[in-house]
């Protein structure tokens, strides 16, 4: 009875606390509590007995559906906590879908303008990067003109010279005509027709310069040729030469060659290759212009270039006697933009562009350094069996 007593308080106690189905808990075990005190009532014969049914069995009966109604009032009430927790999860991830959609939103906003950003920089870059190669063309086409106009200067002198000495001996040989001396005239007529070879002579050599000139002016096609590389390397040698000796008159460096005849032809663009012969060139002999300025004594400036053939390779080598390249910028040299010329004398891009150009042959540029002493740059390129 106390146990029924406690459990009937301990049931009051959770009702009150807000468990809703603690109340039909309750109605079970108070018709309990009732019909356990009925039965006793009726032992002791305080109550009349009912002989068809027990008073606990009524109490219990009670009870039983009591408790089925706390049953299905619990389940009702975890099926209606259970679609709150559910209204509420999809309100959160309507909320938070609401939240992705305008980070979104703003993300692709921020990634549109930073693309055009970009997109802008990129562009300027380009432009940049054109206009610098182009600078870069330009100076060499530069120094290729100077050499032009230098090595064109020396048949044109002669041609002037000898038509000169021409048109004097003509006056000459036209007075010994008028007095009569033969043999006089025939001598001077004789000197009239050796000027006239060397201006013949001169003339060709001036026009060969030219016809070079033009070719080299062409526009690329991009479609490569069977070149003779010993016959390229010799006309753009001379050409870097004399493009430095136009810029100082006083310059002079002792030139060596070393052409081997069985490297025969490779099939190359020979505009395209003469920009990477011109830019090695021009780098060996600005390199000992540079050492001799500096140097007093016996320094002698010079450049050695050759050519061989070894295991289906074409090697050309282009060696100079400066002051080489310091060990630890030697890795930087075929880097765009990057030069050890002062500011204003170059623009970093012949050596990169080189190396480029020798690249979409398959072949490589190797560097043989000395600081102090010269430097070598070794084309080697693949030659098809």
């Amino acid at each position: 009875m106390l146990m029924a007593v406690f459990f009937l308080v301990a049931g009051v106690t959770v009702y009150r606390n807000g468990y809703h189905p603690a109340k039909f808990y309750l109605l079970a075990w108070s018709f309990l509590i009732v019909g356990f005190i009925a039965a006793i009532l009726e032992t002791v014969n305080m109550v009349p007995v009912m002989y068809y049914i027990n008073s606990m069995q009524i109490g219990s009966a009670i009870e039983v559906s009591l408790l089925s109604l706390a049953l299905a009032d619990r389940i009702n009430m975890y099926k209606k906590q259970r679609e709150e927790s559910q209204a509420k999860a999809q309100a959160v991830a309507h909320e938070k879908s609401e939240l992705i959609l305008i980070q979104n939103t703003l993300l692709e906003q921020k990634v549109y303008e930073r693309t055009l950003a970009l997109t802008k920089s990129l562009n300027d870059l380009k432009g940049a990067q054109a206009q610098l190669i182009q600078s870069e063309k330009m100076s060499s086409l530069g120094a290729l003109t100077a050499g032009i106009a230098h090595e064109i200067q020396n048949p044109l002198n002669f041609v002037n010279n000898f038509a000169e000495v021409n048109q004097e001996l003509v006056n000459e040989l036209q007075t010994e005509l008028k007095s009569g001396h033969a043999e006089e005239a025939i001598a001077l007529s004789n000197d009239i027709k050796e000027n006239a070879e060397k201006i013949n002579h001169h003339g060709k050599r001036a026009d060969a310069i030219v016809k070079g000139m033009l070719q080299h002016s062409r526009s690329s096609t991009g479609v490569k040729e069977p070149t003779d590389i010993n016959a390229l390397a010799k006309e753009y040698l001379l050409l870097s030469y004399h493009g430095l000796i136009a810029k100082d008159k006083n310059f002079h460096a002792e030139i060596k060659t070393d052409f081997n005849e069985t490297t025969g032809k490779i099939n190359i663009v020979p505009q395209e290759f003469g920009r990477v012969l011109l830019n090695l060139f021009n780098n060996a002999f600005y390199a000992v212009h540079e050492k001799k300025q500096k140097q007093n004594g016996d320094y002698q400036p010079a450049v050695t270039v050759s050519t061989s053939r070894e295991n289906g390779h074409v090697i050309l080598k282009v060696s100079d006697n400066g002051n080489g390249i310091s060990q630890n910028i030697i890795d930087k040299i075929f880097q765009p933009f990057f030069t050890t010329k002062p500011s204003g004398e170059g623009t970093g891009l012949g050596l990169s562009l080189s190396y480029d150009i020798i690249k979409t042959y398959g072949g490589e540029i190797k560097v043989n350094n000395k600081e102090g002493e010269g430097i070598d740059f070794i084309v080697v390129l693949p030659v098809p069996s």
